[in-house]
């Protein structure tokens, strides 16, 4: 038995003994599905807030749970689960939308990167809108659409109040939708803009996270 086979079972055990507490592993399981921010966390779960700040606080301590400052109010910050915590099956289902709808601000390039990716994973429809769409879809993201041989529909960006439908999953991909939809989000993906950057590495960095969060949500939709 080599020592660093022997570590790996160490931290391992160390991480189950973090979870072993029903507290933290609510936590985990709420932020399996998408991220929230300590008073979101707070009132999912019905617990105080100095309780949900412990407990994150041991989860991040222990590198299950990371921190992000929001894009939009730069006094909140999203939490969200680490590569670390794919360890804990998750007991969680949802029941079956009848579509799922990506949202960000400008509709120019996340949702549709999200959209186009669920597509490609999922039976069930998806579509994307924006709060404020822009003009046209963003030169990067169908770029990067490109590199990763992802079909991307020729649709220019649409308001969410036109797009919406009843029975619709509406799951927010920008802080700043998030923040200004308020409950009208079912579930929220805090995904950093790639669009200031205007670079190769920014919309691949994007791209490669909302696709690691719907490879993780849609084997949770039953039936999907």
């Amino acid at each position: 038995m080599n020592t660093e086979w022997q570590a790996e079972i160490e931290r391992r055990a160390a991480l189950h003994a973090v979870l072993s507490d029903p507290g933290r592993l609510a936590v985990v399981e709420l932020l399996s599905l998408g991220d929230h921010s300590p008073s979101e966390l707070s009132a999912e779960l019905e617990m105080a807030s100095n309780l949900v700040a412990h407990h994150v606080g041991v989860l991040v301590e222990h590198g299950l749970v990371s921190r992000r400052r929001s894009e939009g109010d730069r006094r909140r910050t999203y939490l969200h689960l680490t590569p670390d915590a794919a360890m804990v099956p998750s007991g969680w289902t949802m029941p079956r939308p009848r579509r799922v709808l990506f949202v960000c601000t400008a509709n120019s390039a996340r949702s549709h990167l999200a959209a186009a990716l669920w597509h490609r994973t999922s039976r069930i429809t998806a579509a994307s809108a924006g709060t404020h769409p822009a003009a046209a879809v963003a030169p990067g993201a169908l770029a990067a659409a490109a590199r990763h041989d992802l079909p991307l529909p020729d649709v220019k960006p649409r308001l969410f109040s036109d797009v919406r439908r009843d029975g619709d999953l509406v799951v927010t991909v920008c802080d700043n939708a998030h923040e200004e939809m308020g409950d009208a989000a079912d579930l929220h993906w805090s995904v950093p803009d790639p669009v200031p950057a205007a670079d190769d590495a920014a919309f691949d960095a994007a791209f490669e996270e909302i696709a690691r969060r719907v490879d993780d949500l849609a084997p949770r939709i039953a039936h999907a």
